[in-house]
């Protein structure tokens, strides 16, 4: 079956083309009129998807070379995210699907990056625990079969991808700041600075890092601009062994606990050096097998969604063409 995927829920418009588990295409096109302003601008996203959604689709089906006669399926985001950019992909999702005649399924983003880590992959299968970690979420959920998901523990307060991002902005580090972070810090000491682990002595699988956002914060006002400069790879790097333990530590406690033999992580901190080197280590003391998608599919992308819409297309879990956008959709809706 192959199934068309597309994904505007933030700065990234992508469409992809999706034969079972192989990747026929997928274009990614980023938004850097963002980079000027230190993040997302939501009006400005929604804009430059509604310019981009039609070459891009075109591009991947080129790439893919595939006509839209050929198209058994389409999968497209329908939240969480941004409610404009969402509404420019599901729009144009809903108009193919009444041409063409073709099914159509509304994908939760989270459920796009659970199934990122099959692609390519046609030996994995549930059941398994899933690391989700990107700006806006850090959850772990129990994939017990297709489709079927158990949220065992979130955060709090903020997801660590923007604890990356924000601490990045106190270092006065480009924007992304994850990948800025991550390269700094291998240079770096991660015993220099002590800073917080949160919720590492408490029994729930939640997560929680706006403590070490503050951590830092606070950390730089005792400093002066010399001594930033002079040990930014060692504030980098003790900044990311605080946040990378809590999420090993948890993840792997989860997967004890529920006894699960697999842990799968995803979303665009999945792509972090730090995380998937520890991750590995520290599953291999207990014998568990840990899967991280390939870099290319960490980040927002179509193919996954593609994914998971063959999964849902499959089931016979179609959408209709009232779907709506929904910003704060949650996983298992």
């Amino acid at each position: 079956m192959k199934i068309l995927g597309i994904e505007t829920s933030c700065d990234e418009t992508s469409a992809a083309v999706l034969s079972g588990d192989e990747v026929l295409s997928n274009v990614i096109s980023s938004q850097a009129v963002h980079l000027q302003f230190g993040g997302v601008v939501p009006e400005l996203a929604s804009r430059a998807h509604v310019r981009k959604i039609v070459p891009i689709v075109d591009e991947a089906m080129k790439n893919a070379e595939t006509n839209f006669s050929q198209i058994e399926g389409i999968a497209v985001t329908y939240g969480p995210g941004l409610v404009g950019a969402l509404l420019v992909g599901i729009n144009y999702a809903k108009g193919l699907a009444m041409v063409l005649k073709k099914p159509f399924a509304g994908i939760n983003h989270i459920e796009g990056h659970i199934y990122s880590n099959f692609l390519g992959k046609s030996n994995f299968a549930p059941p398994f625990i899933c690391l989700v970690v990107s700006g806006g979420h850090t959850m772990i959920v129990l994939v017990e079969d297709h489709l079927k998901y158990r949220v065992m523990g979130k955060t709090r307060d903020d997801a660590v991808g923007e604890a990356f991002d924000k601490v990045a902005k106190l270092l006065n580090l480009p924007y992304p700041g994850g990948p800025e972070i991550d390269n700094l810090a291998k240079n770096g000491n991660v015993t220099f600075v002590k800073f917080p682990r949160a919720l590492m002595k408490e029994k729930s699988f939640d997560f929680s890092y706006s403590g070490l956002k503050t951590a830092v914060l606070n950390y730089l006002k005792k400093i002066t601009g010399h001594e930033l400069k002079e040990n930014l790879s060692n504030i980098c790097a003790s900044f990311q062994q605080a946040a990378v333990e809590v999420l090993v530590y948890k993840t792997i406690e989860a997967a004890r606990t529920y006894q699960m033999r697999q842990i799968a992580v995803c979303g665009g901190v999945a792509a972090n050096s730090l995380l998937r080197t520890l991750m590995k280590d520290e599953a291999a003391k207990f014998n568990l097998s840990v899967n991280f998608p390939a870099l290319k599919y960490c980040t927002d992308n179509a193919a996954m969604i593609a994914r998971a819409g063959l999964e849902r297309i499959k089931q016979g879990y179609g959408s209709t063409l009232d779907l709506n956008a929904y910003p704060s959709l949650q996983l298992g809706r």
